[in-house]
């Protein structure tokens, strides 16, 4: 669509809109006051015009009409939101520039916002500094100090980025629930609440009664007299039981296995057996609106090991012989209301494992450390600003790892996390959001389309947002438009990691202008490079768009898996970079001319539904089976002409050539069903696409990226 520059808009552009013509006049005249004021065309006219004309309640069409038009000849990336001296200062970041800018770069240092970069730059460069004085920020409490920050010995191929805090002991869990500076008892550490109870007032629960649960679950699993180390699954929705139950399972000195509450008991059972837990946490049901859907029973047939379950309210719940009732599970230690003395533990133990789908068809087992939530709870700290006093939602559960993300990043902060019971689609939760006023809200992109196509956040008040942020798949630039204007246009934080990382490795900043569906930094104490055709670096100043690689030298992120080898999936055949080689992640990136970095799907044989990550060949050997005339399939994920996150489309091979071609919408139903009920409810096939062959390498391997690059172009050809 062609829009108008600002300074040509007239009252009746503005009425065609739907904006009625008192209001049409009124804005037209402020419009022109502020084109006076700062030209038709720069980002100082668009600050003017988000902030202090667009209302939320106005049409989506006329934020677009000013948007689009201020823009008209900007170019690439133009800036959705600006930061600005003062909000700079204010955050975490820009108070310790402020007060130790000139120690870390000297004479380089000007302010929080022209140092930025260079600050970033600085992480990398000294990760000894920046990180001890982060964790220092973050009020982190050792049991044992470390012999150093990092130390590196380039020959020991177990730790290629170094080992971070040797000889140090603390335990995560216990410094979500210490006193300091940024969490007193009164504080508030949890607020909720339950769907179809959303005209009551929201649930709080202080850090006291935080530390209170957790200790009583804590003596509750010594009970259970499983040895320390012992994995111990999570198969529930996110919610103050889940929440209590982890920092209970990582306080003791046991290891939480993550397990999502989608997932089907085949999913399920594999998860348990490779990581081999002994027990399991899960709930009776699940009540969204008026569907119940079964969780317990799903962990039975998953063949599981002991569970301790959860009843839900007004349900009979019968167990399997074995198995202990959460009232029976808590009332054995009813009576103690001791601390529970939290294990101390060395760094590199582990405290969670939690599942990243590979291309071999089975997931990865990936261990998260003590370590691992220094990293998430810093990410948050640095680049989402997040500080004593918010409050952070993001819809999630403890299956990925944005769930385990969110309890640290929030409490390690002194943030208090908000969690809604129940489907994050509806408008009973965007009335959550602006009761229990959200600083920091989380989003996936296919969420905010959803939003944006209901209408489900309309007439709701969220000014109370300062950011928010978005993860898990790639965005649109119009519906993160329409997001940002929910709020009165608060930034967008951009961030892009891994479960493997323990956080991000790519993101934006409040010190930094933000572009729409566009990263402007590398996350602190991270490097990035851009593949070049040769398998080389590029020059890191420079645009370019090819695979990313990482630099080794990150703390947080993992170095061993629990079912293959980590060397062989992260660095085997990586190149070297200043001597130390380069670790492998998969995405496809573009460095715009900007400085900006745009996500463009898997380089790999990995998608992204719905920001779940898995593997082609774990759809395929569904597909394969669901029809005998289907000779192979090819799953591939692939990003709408119009941007955002990637949709499934199948490409099959049918066996006789010969007989009628069948029908591909029954067939795309077929495969559907299958890979809902076999792999996760949330995947949906949107297309299949009927090929006589599959383009394959000399070694007989299904090229999927040429699959992908065909099929692109065929949704780019005009429709007759």
């Amino acid at each position: 669509m062609a829009y108008k520059p600002l300074d040509s808009l007239t009252g009746s552009d503005i009425e065609a809109h739907g904006v009625p013509p008192p209001a049409a006049a009124r804005l037209s005249a402020e419009l022109a006051r502020i084109v006076r004021a700062h030209g038709a065309s720069s980002p100082a006219t668009w600050r003017a015009v988000s902030t202090g004309l667009l209302e939320p309640d106005l049409p989506f069409s006329l934020h677009q009409l000013m948007y689009y038009g201020c823009y008209k000849d900007f170019g690439p990336d133009p800036p959705a939101w600006l930061t600005d001296p003062k909000t700079a200062r204010e955050t975490n970041v820009g108070q310790l520039l402020e007060r130790r800018g000139k120690e870390f770069l000297g004479g380089k240092y000007k302010d929080p916002i022209s140092s930025f970069s260079d600050f970033q730059e600085f992480s990398v460069s000294s990760p000894e500094v920046y990180w001890a004085t982060v964790l220092k920020e973050l009020s982190v409490n050792f049991s044992e100090p470390p012999k150093c920050i990092l130390h590196e010995n380039p020959s020991d191929k177990s730790h290629p980025g170094g080992q971070w805090f040797p000889g140090a002991h603390l335990n995560a869990a216990a410094n979500c629930l210490s006193v300091n500076d940024k969490r007193a008892l009164n504080d508030t550490a949890i607020i909720w609440r339950d769907e179809g109870h959303d005209d009551l007032p929201v649930n709080r629960m202080s850090v006291k009664e935080l530390r209170e649960d957790v200790w009583l679950v804590a003596h509750a699993l010594h009970r259970l007299g499983l040895e320390k180390g012992s994995a111990i699954a999570i198969d529930m929705p996110m919610n103050v039981h889940s929440v209590v139950i982890y920092l209970a399972i990582v306080l003791a000195g046991y290891v939480v296995v993550s397990i999502a509450d989608s997932f089907a008991p085949l999913e399920i059972s594999t998860r348990l057996k490779i990581s081999g837990a002994k027990a399991i946490f899960t709930q009776d049901v699940i009540i969204r609106g008026e569907k119940s859907i079964p969780l317990y029973s799903r962990v039975v047939d998953a063949q599981s090991p002991m569970a301790i379950v959860i009843p839900t309210k007004g349900s009979a719940l019968e167990l399997r012989d074995g198995d202990i009732s959460w009232l029976d599970f808590r009332g054995r230690v009813e009576h103690l209301k001791e601390e529970f003395a939290a294990v101390e533990q060395p760094v590199e133990a582990f405290t969670n494992i939690l599942f990243s789908s590979g291309t071999t068809g089975e997931p990865k087992a990936i261990p998260w450390t003590h370590a691992t939530p220094l990293k998430a709870a810093a990410d948050a700290w640095c680049h989402m600003d997040i500080h004593k006093g918010d409050v952070v939602a993001w819809p999630t559960n403890l299956g990925w790892m944005m769930g385990p993300w969110l309890v640290y990043a929030s409490l390690l902060n002194g943030a208090a996390m908000a969690l809604y019971n129940g489907s994050p689609l509806g408008p009973g939760f965007a009335k959550f959001v602006q009761d229990a006023k959200v600083t920091m809200l989380g989003v996936i992109p296919s969420i905010v389309r959803a939003w944006k196509n209901s209408k489900s956040t309309s007439g709701f008040d969220w000014s109370a947002i300062r950011c928010f942020s978005s993860s898990g798949e790639a965005s649109n630039a119009d519906e993160y438009l329409w997001l940002m204007g929910r709020a009165k246009y608060k930034p967008v934080i951009e961030y892009c990691g891994g479960t493997e990382i323990g956080g991000g490795f790519v993101s934006g900043s409040l010190l930094q202008a933000q572009s729409l569906a566009a990263f402007s930094t590398p996350v602190m104490g991270c490097s990035l490079f851009i593949l070049g055709d040769d398998g080389f670096p590029m020059p890191q100043d420079a645009p370019g768009m090819g695979e990313l690689a990482l630099g080794p030298v990150m703390f947080g992120s993992s170095s061993t898996l629990l079912n293959a080898d980590h060397y062989n999936v992260y660095f085997k055949g990586m190149p070297l970079w200043k001597g130390k080689v380069l670790r492998r992640h998969g995405d496809v990136f573009e460095r715009t001319s900007k400085g900006y970095y745009h996500a463009h799907g898997r380089a790999d044989d990995t998608m992204n539904l719905g920001g779940i990550k898995v593997s082609s060949i774990e759809i395929e050997r569904i597909c394969n089976a669901v029809d005998e005339n289907v000779l192979e399939t090819a799953a591939i994920g692939v990003p709408p002409a119009e941007g955002g996150p990637e949709q499934l489309i199948i490409a099959a091979v049918l066996k006789d050539s010969d007989k009628p071609e069948p029908d591909m919408d029954k067939l795309r139903m077929a495969f559907n069903s299958a890979v809902q009920k076999r792999l996760n409810p949330l995947f949906r096939v949107s297309r299949v696409v009927p090929f006589s062959s599959l383009p394959r390498t000399a070694s007989n391997k299904v090229m999927r990226r040429v699959l992908r690059q065909q099929l692109v172009q065929l949704d780019k050809k005009p429709k007759l």
